[in-house]
């Protein structure tokens, strides 16, 4: 019987898919460290159904279409990019490669697409803002402090930040169940974890033997005694605006005077709230599955979204991409771009910033492929005819 496994060692060429680039990050990374990569809430059921509802979305290709040139290029907030995707805020990157968000934005910036830098990052906004032709925007937690964020969106306005993107999913922290249990309290890993961890000298080498990065964001609002991660973490927990509503929405468009996204939406009624309030775009997301579990998948809501306010706002969505066809499928439901997130971290995890550049090479080959093979030539050619969707109150839809 043939036996199938996916490639686990250092060349990064010889990645030919996520699968390979989770392998070999995987490998790479101690238990705790990828279990907080790749885990979700409770029984994970959303996030198994945000890959699951991708395989129920059926392409039909047209033939016989000239394919010696394939250009998915358009605009995301009225600036080009090659292809319609971005990096999506996600924080701790510096445990998974040492100056892992400068890493990310250095890929990006290769790229040509935009990087969005979580506020609880481990660089500076600063730091991210000197990357070379990076196209940076910012994505913004609400603490209860409004000092804390006047700072904060002043220093993201000196940096050149060109989009605010507001979370609004996470004034509760999900119940991340195994991430959990890798810690016998709090932050501090349980004795198994920090055995194993010894198996893994790449990653000691580079990430705890030079010191653990803290939250490049917050320290100047820390105590000289609570800037090490753990009470860090533990401080933005404390800190966060559990009372957020649309008025602090409003008080935030009037404050932030460049374009502003709404991250954490999956509700209809939602995405017009977040019109009203003047918003510039949405991004339709669960976080990932790892905040509410039994949430619904972004994709499953995008058609009627779309069809809803198409023209009036920036539709991004994101949670479970994997592959060049279910970026294909979300352009086809009516999405203008996709948010990456775990995609590029496995890439980031299994080789820095080289990892996270085959990430970006993979899915952009997959994505032109993909369209190329359904005969689309152009981003204006990938339409909901070329697909069959399951229709809605399908189990997996």
């Amino acid at each position: 019987m043939m036996s199938r496994r996916h490639y686990g060692g250092r060349n990064l060429a010889r990645a030919v898919s996520f699968a390979d680039l989770r392998r070999m990050a995987q490998r790479r990374l101690p238990r705790f460290v990828f279990e907080y990569l790749e885990g979700g809430a409770e029984q994970e059921v959303t996030l198994r159904r945000n890959r699951a509802v991708f395989d129920d979305i059926q392409l039909i290709p047209r033939t016989l279409v000239p394919l010696d040139r394939i250009d998915l290029s358009t605009t995301l907030l009225g600036s080009p990019v090659p292809l319609p995707v971005a990096a999506a805020p996600t924080g701790f990157s510096g445990l998974l490669w040492r100056h892992g968000d400068v890493a990310l934005a250095r890929a990006c910036a290769r790229m040509g697409v935009p990087f969005i830098q979580s506020t609880v990052s481990n660089a500076r906004i600063e730091d991210v803002a000197a990357v070379p032709g990076l196209r940076h925007w910012f994505q913004l937690y609400v603490f209860r402090s409004e000092d804390f964020l006047e700072r904060l969106l002043a220093r993201a306005e000196a940096a050149g930040c060109e989009a605010l993107v507001l979370t609004v999913d996470s004034s509760i922290f999900g119940n991340r169940e195994w991430d959990k249990r890798n810690y016998r309290s709090g932050t501090d890993p349980t004795l198994a974890n920090k055995i194993e961890v010894l198996r893994h000298p790449r990653w000691l080498a580079s990430v705890p033997a030079k010191g653990v990065p803290s939250f490049g964001n917050l320290l100047e609002f820390l105590p000289e005694n609570r800037r090490k991660m753990v009470h860090a973490a533990n401080w933005a927990r404390d800190a966060i605006d559990t009372g957020l509503d649309w008025d602090r929405v409003g008080w935030l468009r009037k404050r932030w005077t460049r374009p502003l996204l709404i991250k954490g939406l999956l509700c209809a009624d939602d995405v017009a709230m977040a019109l009203a309030q003047g918003a510039d775009g949405v991004v339709l997301s669960n976080h990932g599955g790892r905040q509410l579990d039994g949430a619904v998948s972004p994709m499953s809501v995008l058609p009627a979204i779309a069809e809803a306010f198409a023209g009036r706002l920036t539709i991004l969505v994101d949670s479970g991409f994997r592959r060049g066809t279910d970026v294909l499928k979300a352009l086809a439901l009516g999405a203008d771009g996709v948010l990456l997130g775990r995609t590029l971290l496995y890439g980031l995890a299994a080789g820095g910033e080289a990892g996270a550049g085959r990430a970006f090479d993979i899915l952009f080959e997959e994505t032109r492929r993909a369209a190329a093979l359904s005969g689309c030539r152009t981003r204006s050619e990938i339409v909901a005819d070329r697909l069959v969707v399951p229709a809605r109150g399908d189990p997996a839809y």
